[in-house]
């Protein structure tokens, strides 16, 4: 048993797991961060992370304190966007410093950080969001519930799960669109499994905005609705990847036997004309 520092006394197991750092403020001018280990500076990171600027989310910098001079082997990217938010890089920040690192040991370190770091699931981090009543997120979560819906980290009847796409859809498109795209999904398959995936969502809200009020809700209800799931799955599969293959595999749905159709031109930012007559392949 070893004492330190007024704690405890603790074993030399629990020594092991206690880094041999202190803690110092230091002025951003006086760090260096320009080893050849480090990645380069992404100019979008820093650019996006000082729109949401949080004081609150600010690490303490890594620091490697070797022949005097301050190397910075974790953090590079957070004393820069200090550095811009504050406007002076006399600006100090929070340094853990290591005084017994050599250079193959920074960048070690370096290399391993993320090693065992478990990221936050989409679902987790929304959850918190909602703990913390954030407007953005209380909003979208409304909207779900005034639908009989639920939010889960599991897929199951009645309950979403793509929620990266929920709130896709609420920072392109708006509140309104949302609001339209489950309201359609929910009377279109009632809440049947794989009806509220992010494919369907997504392919529905681009639909939305592409058709406006061309595109007739109780038709869409009926028409496509008569389509399982598993079928237009398939068809979107067919036509080309991602969320505008489902827009497609609807749109062809939605048209069938229809006098009136709508021309798939408009997905692609045409302007809401009736269907020409041509070939619905030749149009996509």
């Amino acid at each position: 048993m070893i004492e330190t520092n007024g704690m405890p006394m603790l074993t030399e197991n629990q020594l092991r797991c206690i880094p041999n750092v202190s803690f110092e403020l230091i002025p951003i001018k006086n760090l260096v961060s320009n080893q050849d280990y480090q990645r380069p500076l992404s100019e979008n990171h820093i650019r996006k992370a000082l729109q949401d600027f949080d004081v609150y989310q600010i690490n303490p910098v890594k620091v490697s304190r070797r022949d005097g001079v301050n190397y910075v082997f974790d953090g590079q990217h957070t004393i820069e966007i200090v550095a811009s938010a504050s406007e002076s890089r006399d600006t100090p920040v929070w340094c853990m410093i290591y005084d017994d690192l050599q250079y193959k040991e920074e960048a070690h370190v370096f290399a391993e950080q993320q090693k065992h770091v478990k990221q936050l699931k989409p679902y987790e981090t929304f959850m918190a969001h909602i703990e913390a009543g954030d407007d953005r997120q209380m909003m979208i979560m409304a909207l779900v519930k005034s639908y009989g819906l639920s939010v889960t980290n599991t897929g199951a009847n009645n309950s979403i799960c793509a929620i990266t796409t929920l709130e896709r859809i609420y920072d392109k498109y708006g509140r309104d669109v949302l609001d339209r795209t489950l309201r359609l999904a929910v009377a279109t398959w009632e809440g049947e499994d794989h009806s509220l995936s992010g494919g369907i969502l997504m392919g529905i809200a681009q639909i939305i905005v592409a058709y406006g009020d061309s595109l007739k809700e109780d038709l869409f209800k009926d028409r496509v609705g008569r389509q399982s799931v598993k079928s237009i799955v398939r068809t979107a599969r067919e036509r080309r990847p991602g969320a505008m293959g489902f827009s497609e595999a609807m749109m062809l749905a939605y048209n069938s036997k229809s006098k009136y159709k709508l021309s798939l031109r408009t997905l692609y930012g045409g302007k809401p004309v009736e269907y020409d007559g041509e070939n619905e392949d030749a149009e996509a």
